[in-house]
């Protein structure tokens, strides 16, 4: 019970201007007894059961499109988490005592909070400082692709250990293949949210989604009566709801509430890897009061 009237992530408000618009025109074709302008539509129930099924197989390839964006965007990201952690424990374990590998740490938190800066259209620098030493930020801050510079500069960092003797050359490679792994990452995403679906999969679905929506009430009207308002408000939700949700997920770097939490996630990379480090923490991000993670 609590699931069917919860609003949280149903949608409601963003598609209940066509809710409320089926909703009224389901009335009028009611009280009209299907009559428009003094002329009776004779439509019923057949052609759009026909119709039913063609749209919705439409709208299960234009969903399933969006949720195969937004689960290979997270699985990026878990990658990042991945290479992250093993550049951390291999700068820490397999570097000489006396190399100071804190920098380098701290610089695979900046390349993942610079990430998700690029991702989401953020100030390149935002939440950098303490993490990137200030020419990078400022080079980053300027930046087309503030993450590349990052990658650069670890990729120095390794360089100069290297050169120093204070890293052994095949170790070097190894932490140069994660490095790889980290810009792949990145690819990846900037893959996703460079290439949306194609403007006319949504045009499509939309204008059929519609006409269906409205055509409906009229084939309705002569079979189930005072019900019409009530049945096509229903199948108007399900169509209305699943086209907003497939808008809502097929860019997945957004702020949106189905979008991936992209700040909770560089908080995770942030937390583990100052554990690493022997430092505390920080806390664990909590969901608003809708239960949304940022």
């Amino acid at each position: 019970m609590h699931l069917l009237f919860v609003r949280r992530g149903s949608l409601v408000s963003r598609i209940l201007p066509q809710q409320l618009f089926i909703l009224a025109l389901s009335c009028g074709v009611v009280l009209m007894h299907g009559q428009l302008f003094h002329f009776k539509v004779t439509l019923n129930a057949n052609p759009f059961s026909l119709m039913g099924v063609a749209l919705a197989i439409f709208l299960g390839f234009r969903i399933n499109a969006s949720y195969d964006r937004y689960w290979e965007a997270r699985k990026l990201w878990g990658d990042v988490l991945v290479e992250t952690r093993n550049l951390a424990r291999q700068a820490l374990t397999l570097t000489a005592r006396n190399v100071e590998s804190r920098p380098f740490v701290l610089g695979l938190i900046g390349f993942a909070a610079a990430m998700r800066n690029q991702l989401r259209h953020q100030p390149r620098d935002a939440d950098l400082l303490g993490l990137l030493p200030a020419v990078v930020i400022e080079r980053a801050r300027a930046a087309r692709s503030a993450p590349a510079l990052v990658l650069l500069w670890l990729g120095q960092w390794l360089r100069e250990r290297r050169e120093a003797g204070q890293l052994d050359i095949m170790l070097a490679q190894q932490m140069e293949q994660s490095l790889n792994g980290l810009s792949s990452s990145l690819g990846g995403c900037e893959r996703i949210a460079n290439t949306p679906l194609p403007f006319t999969y949504t045009v499509i679905l939309h204008r059929s989604a519609y006409v269906y929506c409205t055509l409906l009430p009229f084939g309705l009207v002569d079979s189930i009566g005072l019900m019409t308002p009530l049945v096509v408000s229903f199948v108007s939700y399900t169509f209305f709801a699943l086209e907003a949700l497939s808008d809502e997920i097929e860019e997945p770097f957004g702020t949106m509430a189905n979008d991936l939490a992209l700040d909770a996630l560089v908080a995770g990379v942030n937390a583990s890897l100052r554990e690493m480090l022997g430092e505390e923490p920080p806390p664990v991000p909590v969901p608003d009061e809708n239960f949304v993670l940022a």
